[in-house]
């Protein structure tokens, strides 16, 4: 799938950031993925969902196998993964981060 550039038609919620796109503002749209600025799409390190700090993206294992304008943005990074409970605070913060998952 790819992400294609759009003058905003109604305001919307970037994916990566979680701050707002305005209207008539320029934005990155993929169908069933949903938009982001153009700015966030230049990222190189993705943030750690549970902690907000970076995900740790150069050490990644997965680095060559991950396409990170294209991933989902919910990463966690390495010191979040390895507490106790990880995975029930990772689940907690992406629903908290992305409201339209508690639907």
């Amino acid at each position: 799938m790819s992400w294609r550039k759009i003058p905003m038609k109604f305001p919307g919620t970037c994916i990566v950031c979680a701050e707002k796109i305005e209207v008539n503002e320029i934005g990155l749209w993929a169908k069933g993925l949903g938009v982001k600025h153009e700015k966030c799409a230049q990222i190189t390190e993705l943030q750690c969902v549970v902690c907000g700090g970076p995900a740790g993206c150069p050490n990644c294992e997965f680095q060559d196998n991950c396409n990170i304008p294209n991933v989902s943005q919910l990463c966690i990074c390495k010191k979040c993964g390895e507490q106790k409970d990880a995975y029930t605070t990772y689940v907690k913060s992406a629903k908290k981060k992305f409201t339209i998952l508690n639907s």
